[in-house]
């Protein structure tokens, strides 16, 4: 027997009674609602796809979101909002999910600042544990991020929102070479159009620790472009809290997938901060975080939609500010070649060469020691002076005579 659901509740489904809103982002709308078949309560997503996509975009993600919905209903795990049932209903895909007592990660750092390391990994752990347990059955979530994490009251990670999860082999573009996803939390390889793999994944669980721990993305410029451009060509944010947790988001965050930490070592890594047996890193030099885009905020969720000719612009500039750098490396390496080659070749110059001011002066030539330099001058001397006695002794002679 189903419960009455009141003249004026909407029914999703035939059976799935919406009540209050309990959250909305980029890609739809989360209701709390009752299950009128097994009267429980459940958390269904209404998948509208409010970023700006086309309709031929917008058919392929909701046939998309119904496949991998049912495909993320297979996972089942005590770390991972279990997904009950999906339905179309209005055009539109329903998730129905496990109601979890629990607020985002996102909520609790704007609300309360950043968290400590040690709570940090431990969320981190539940939330590596729930990807691992996707990654094993071929589904790669490609949007963790704080908003999509959950907190229990007792300090455990949940992963949320499998929206645009892919399995292993689809491509992470869409139909018009579009890339949809919050670029803060978004790995360098989707950014360069790469197959999404496992590692994007590992990628973003380190973004979201380093906005949990440090209170913001380490990425964020404020603009999709330049946010992603920094994804791929800069270094993250200097940590000022991070701590014991500092090496984990280095190894996560490697932008090159093979150099960055596996499941397996972030997990050890984490479990060593968790415990407490970590140690911090040496201080790193006084650095000022740069100011919040709003008070309280993070920064980073929104959900955007990169077009074709975006991603074209943004890899020209990548590649031009990477060949900047090599250039100027380049130059730098034939000038003190050539300098080099130059002050071998002095000491065979047969005209001097005359110095520049800036130049630093030629060191003093060293003069050898020759003996004629002073027998010639004494013998000479002598030679004198017997002259002169021999003088003098004649002239003496004379004056006696006389």
């Amino acid at each position: 027997m189903s419960a009455d659901p009141g003249p004026r509740t909407r029914v999703v489904g035939g059976r799935y009674a919406l009540g209050e809103m309990l959250g909305q982002g980029g890609m739809g709308t989360v209701w709390l609602a009752t299950d009128l078949v097994l009267e429980r309560q459940v958390a269904v997503k209404e998948v509208t796809f409010s970023v700006h996509v086309t309709e031929e975009e917008r058919a392929l993600l909701r046939e998309r979101t119904m496949r991998e919905a049912r495909a993320a209903g297979r996972l089942a795990h005590p770390h991972v909002t279990t997904v009950y049932d999906v339905v179309e209903e209005g055009g539109k895909p329903w998730l129905v999910m496990k109601h979890v007592q629990a607020r985002s990660l996102q909520e609790i750092v704007e609300e309360h600042g950043p968290l400590a390391p040690a709570a940090v990994a431990r969320i981190g752990l539940d939330v590596l544990d729930a990807l691992e347990a996707a990654h094993a059955i071929g589904i790669v979530h490609r949007d963790v991020k704080p908003a999509n994490v959950l907190v229990g009251p007792d300090g455990s990670g949940c992963l949320t929102d499998f929206g645009i999860a892919t399995t292993t082999g689809d491509s992470s573009l869409t139909t018009q070479g579009a890339l949809i996803g919050s670029p803060s939390y978004m790995a360098p390889e989707r950014v360069h159009g790469e197959e999404p793999r496992p590692a994007v994944d590992l990628w973003s669980l380190g973004a979201t620790l380093y906005a949990a721990v440090e209170g913001r993305p380490p990425f964020d410029r404020g603009e999709a472009m330049a946010t992603l451009l920094s994804v791929v060509s800069e270094d993250p944010a200097p940590v000022v809290r991070a701590g014991p947790l500092g090496p984990v988001l280095q190894g996560l965050l490697s932008k090159d997938p093979a150099r960055r930490s596996t499941a397996a070592t972030a997990r050890s890594q984490l479990r060593e901060v968790a415990e407490g047996r970590a140690s911090a890193p040496a201080p790193a030099p006084a650095w000022s975080p740069p100011p919040a885009t709003a008070p309280g905020s993070i920064g980073g969720n929104s959900m955007e939609r990169i077009d074709a000719a975006d991603l074209l612009a943004l890899a020209s500039a990548s590649r031009t500010l990477l060949g900047s750098v090599a250039r100027d490396a380049r130059d730098q390496i034939r000038y003190l070649s050539d300098r080099h080659r130059e002050r071998k070749a002095e000491p065979a110059t047969a005209e001097p060469v005359q110095p520049s001011r800036s130049a630093a002066p030629p060191p003093r030539r060293r003069w050898r020691f020759k003996r004629r330099w002073v027998l010639v001058p004494v013998l000479t001397t002598v030679a004198v002076l017997v002259i002169l006695v021999i003088g003098a002794a004649l002239a003496l002679g004379s004056f006696l005579d006389f």
